[in-house]
């Protein structure tokens, strides 16, 4: 991997980036309303057409499809919160292809990485228990450390302003459209990791590099 070289300082997204989560988080708002006794039929395309758009497009799709729901939305997302972390409690999540060989690259040449993620730092801590290699990143910026939500650059500008240095050069790699525009809003190159089928692609900026995985990277300089 001697294009990491050309890099001093990593910026990664968690979520369906190093580790396969996406389906845990639609399936704990599916289990959230269903004891709530409404039948949310969401796959996980649909999941992301909608969620990689907007902090907000959950919560309006599911008041859309459901304008009796309990309006108090807070109670309902921490119900999905706790959805979630029961079923990452309940089987071992999967690493992404290609995460931990990049991860373990990066450890070995002591490049500079951090995780920008939208999950809290109590789901990062029970994830990361199940995989070694997550320990590896020195550096995590969580729910908790930032106020606005992707695709607002706020989370990402805070990780270069507390472990950049000047003169970096930076990549930043997401999975979503909203976590790319996110990335946009920074110094960093922005690396969008995505399927030809993911919902989203016609959004991406003309130009943005993207690959299908991790392991898809060239061993080339970016």
């Amino acid at each position: 991997m001697k294009w990491i070289q050309d890099f001093q300082l990593f910026l990664f997204d968690f979520d369906g980036l190093l580790v396969n989560t996406e389906h845990l988080h639609c399936q704990a708002y599916i289990n959230m309303m269903a004891k709530r006794g409404y039948k949310l039929e969401w796959n996980l395309m649909r999941f992301f057409e909608i969620a990689h758009r907007s902090s907000a497009a959950i919560r309006e799709a599911i008041y859309a499809e459901f304008p009796d729901l309990d309006p108090d939305w807070k109670t309902l997302y921490e119900e999905k919160k706790k959805a979630y972390f029961d079923l990452v409690a309940s089987g071992k999540v999967e690493l992404m292809p290609g995460a931990e060989k990049l991860l373990l690259a990066l450890e070995k040449a002591n490049i500079r990485r951090c995780v920008v993620t939208n999950s809290f730092l109590e789901q990062i801590r029970a994830i990361s228990a199940q995989h070694k290699v997550l320990k590896t990143i020195p550096h995590w910026i969580t729910r908790e450390d930032y106020e606005k939500q992707k695709p607002h650059p706020e989370s990402y500008l805070r990780a270069i302003q507390i472990h950049g240095k000047p003169g970096d050069r930076i990549i930043g790699f997401e999975d979503s459209i909203r976590g790319l525009q996110a990335l946009q809003g920074t110094p960093a190159l922005p690396v969008l990791i995505c399927s030809d089928h993911y919902p989203l692609l016609e959004m991406a900026a003309v130009g943005v590099l993207r690959y299908q995985s991790l392991e898809a990277i060239p061993d080339k300089s970016l």
